[in-house]
């Protein structure tokens, strides 16, 4: 077949759109970052009083360099998901750094200083805002711009997991172009787009932007391969094996140049058990307070809208195999698990996993707490009483709960969350299998940040109505 026009690039340099489309996601996350220091600048001066001096007008820019040093611009030139959570801890650091310097320079930009009140106001204002603008700004950025094309080196098995994941993931934007095959008598569809000897045609030709390589070993071959790919000016990702059984629980160690990955210890230490238990307590507690009124109306407009009970008592397996009541508000007519049997081939659950959206049983205000997961806000009364954490391995149902077998018991070693890193994925896009995979790599990744990202991205899903 004719060979399209190719794109001129030297070895080394990135291809035009790369370079269009990295050049216009720093920027947006730049002038985030700039708005947002003024904005804490204004809001420091409006609780202090004073007035700004004209040596202000330098102090703003100071973010965008802290960020710069901090490698806040670097990172989503090398990752294909994007997140604002994962930067939380470094802009953190950064706006603490950019306080701390405003404040010991009183009143060389405020008339009569800074005080301490107007410089918590400015720290609490920066942290907020920069994440907030930053979310807004790759929000933007990727509406504008087309889906990232991501060509895979391996095999088909590989292509179809990345394509299946890439599909289903929130808030992500790219697509699996095709896949290029390591082994030479592949032959398995959908077909290779060529062969690794075609790589640069294929790059140029279906305008790549980054190349997933995923290789069953590592060896000699393979890094003259990521040689090749770095030099035709894409992005380059790797798909290692050894990350699907241990996660990130691992540490660099460096022996004079031999690399070795450090595992982390499974599940938590008793010290860890009592950190997160304590959160779990304490912001469960507080969550029951502010919502109380709130509950009272729910379980009000339940029992005037259908017969039954208010709570929905379910055994599910919890804890080292242990039977308890999980807690929901009642979504459907009373008596509706007696005609399950009938609907189980309906179910769009995978691997095992018994999920119906539209399930004929549920009431019309059930339909609408299960949109928007408030149904599952009376679980907060299985965390206090220790039968669940706010964040943990879902609890099953005892007949899906037979279907685990081997290793993968090992999930019910944690406590069961009411939210995890699966729900958020949506509740029909993860096969059981995957689900466990998931709960197994949580355990043994846990810590309390990763607890709180999973909960602010839960509440995301239930403001934005598209439930767990």
């Amino acid at each position: 077949r004719p060979q399209p026009p190719l794109r001129d690039i030297r070895e080394g340099q990135r291809a035009p759109e790369v370079l269009r489309r990295d050049t216009r996601a720093r920027r947006s996350l730049a002038a985030a970052d700039f708005l947002a220091a003024w904005v804490a600048l204004a809001a420091a001066v409006e609780v202090g009083g004073g007035s700004l001096r004209p040596l202000a007008i330098a102090l703003p820019p100071t973010v965008v360099v802290f960020c710069k040093l901090a490698r806040l611009y670097d990172r989503d030139d090398h990752v294909i998901r994007k997140t604002t959570l994962d930067q939380a801890p470094a802009l953190l650091q950064v706006t603490t750094l950019y306080s701390l310097i405003a404040w010991f320079a009183g009143d060389l930009v405020v008339t009569g200083g800074l005080g301490r009140p107007a410089v918590a106001a400015m720290w609490a204002t920066l942290l907020v805002t920069s994440l907030l603008f930053r979310f807004v700004a790759r929000r933007l950025a990727a509406r504008s711009l087309t889906p990232e094309r991501v060509l895979v080196l391996g095999g088909r098995d590989a292509c179809e997991r990345l394509r299946d994941r890439i599909a289903t993931a929130h808030s992500l934007r790219a697509e699996i172009v095709g896949r290029v095959s390591l082994d030479r008598g592949d032959r398995q569809e959908p077909a290779p787009l060529g062969s690794l000897a075609q790589l640069d045609w294929i790059v140029r030709a279906h305008e790549i932007e980054r190349v997933i390589i995923a290789p069953t070993e590592t060896t000699a071959d393979m890094l003259d391969t990521i040689r090749v790919v770095k030099a035709l000016g894409v992005k380059v990702s790797v798909l290692p094996r050894l990350f699907e059984v241990v996660g990130s629980s691992l540490e660099f160690d460096d022996i004079d140049g031999i690399t070795l990955l450090g595992l982390r210890r499974y599940g938590l230490t008793r010290t860890s058990w009592y950190v997160k238990r304590s959160f779990d307590v304490l912001a469960t507690s507080a969550g029951l307070l502010l919502l109380a009124p709130f509950l009272a109306v729910i379980a009000l407009a339940i029992r005037l809208t259908s017969p039954g009970p208010v709570l929905f008592r379910q055994p599910r397996v919890g804890r080292g195999g242990a039977r308890f009541d999980m807690l929901k508000f009642r979504t459907m007519y009373e008596g509706a698990d007696e005609d399950k049997a009938h609907l189980v081939q309906m179910s769009e659950g995978r691997g095992g996993l018994f999920k119906l959206e539209n399930d004929p049983r549920v009431t019309p205000i059930g339909r609408l707490l299960r949109r928007s997961s408030l149904d599952e806000l009376p679980q907060l009364i299985n965390v206090l009483r220790g039968e669940m954490s706010l964040v943990g391995p879902r609890p099953l149902v005892v007949e899906e709960d037979e279907k685990i077998a081997g290793w993968h018991h090992r999930r019910r070693e944690g406590t069961p969350g009411c939210t995890g890193v699966w729900q958020v994925l949506g509740p029909t896009r993860v096969s059981l299998d995957d689900m466990v995979k998931l709960d197994y790599l949580y355990r043994a990744n846990w810590s309390l940040w990763l607890d709180v990202k999973i909960l602010l991205r839960t509440a995301g899903h239930m403001f934005s109505a598209r439930g767990l």
